[in-house]
């Protein structure tokens, strides 16, 4: 049996086909089942979040049976009930803490490029403290640190496309920290063939065939969809400005936060490029060819 949790995110939504394709039992927790889709009959259901991994019949429900864990939950904004901080590290560690207690084998959990102790944003100082947990874990751990991920369907390609209706591009900050997007079908198949190795400790970096600025991702998004945009840049103290206040209003429904704004302005790249997922038997996919393929 293996609990997956972020089964309704971009990444989840192409690993958990999948999975039930290589037979896997799966137990998805989850907020709200309709997320899943279709695949909401094929899966057990755990109903939870990351904010009550601490709850011990949440624990008992969401572990019963289950030898493997795929983490792939994270939290890029504050939500009302808990903030960055503590849905990506401290929820970690007691997922992390209860699989230990349940007798789980392997515990796979989803980093980030660039996630460092130092690094300016909370998302990814949470996420760096989140993986030297798993890394000390005494179980078999596989941790992946992908670039951005993205899919033609995700929330953060369809805003780009509906800014590109504009009569130019607005960018925040300067646009160009350099990223290596890849795709999240491609992602989900490096998982899936992770589970066939029996590694004790493995350590994944994943990135796509291109290393792209904000400005280029933009720009590719744009042309995918048949429109050539001149870019505008935004400053960053106008663009904090603007979503604090937005956010006050709108509350969570606000298109963006600035905590998704300025990771916009770290790098997420790796020297190993595409090493990794070939390694796996992934070839990565261009941008482009994703997105005009979709």
């Amino acid at each position: 049996m293996i609990l997956l949790t972020g089964a309704s995110g971009t990444v989840g939504m192409a690993l958990l086909p999948l999975l039930l394709e290589a037979g896997h039992d799966v137990r998805a927790l989850v907020r709200d089942p309709r997320g899943l889709g279709r695949h909401r009959v094929e899966v057990q259901i755990a109903l939870g979040d990351l904010a009550r991994l601490g709850d011990l019949h949440l624990q008992r429900q969401a572990f019963r049976g289950a030898d493997t864990v795929i983490h792939l939950a994270a939290a890029i904004r504050d939500e009302p009930h808990a903030r960055v901080e503590e849905l990506n590290g401290l929820a970690t560690a007691r997922l992390l803490r209860a699989a230990e207690r349940a007798g789980v084998e392997r515990f796979v959990f989803f980093s980030a490029l660039g996630a460092m102790e130092f690094e300016r944003t909370r998302f990814f100082r949470a996420k760096a403290l989140a993986e030297h947990a798993v890394a000390r874990s005494p179980l078999a751990t596989t941790i992946f640190a992908p670039s951005i991920v993205y899919d033609p369907a995700d929330r953060w390609v369809r805003l780009m496309r509906r800014l590109a209706l504009l009569p130019v591009l607005p960018i925040s900050g300067s646009g160009r920290a350099a990223y290596q997007p890849i795709w999240a079908a491609d992602v989900a198949r490096c998982v899936i063939a992770s589970l066939e190795r029996e590694d004790e400790h493995a350590r994944y970096e994943l990135a796509g065939p291109e290393v792209l600025t904000y400005d280029e991702i933009a720009l590719t998004v744009a042309r995918a969809a048949g429109r050539e945009r001149p870019l505008i840049h935004v400053p960053l103290g106008l663009v904090h400005l603007a979503l604090v206040a937005l956010r006050r209003v709108f509350g969570e429904a606000v298109f963006a936060t600035w905590e998704e704004a300025e990771l916009m302005e770290v790098p997420m790249t790796t020297p190993r490029g595409t090493a990794d997922a070939e390694s796996l038997g992934v070839t990565p996919a261009a941008v482009r060819e994703v997105l005009e393929g979709a």
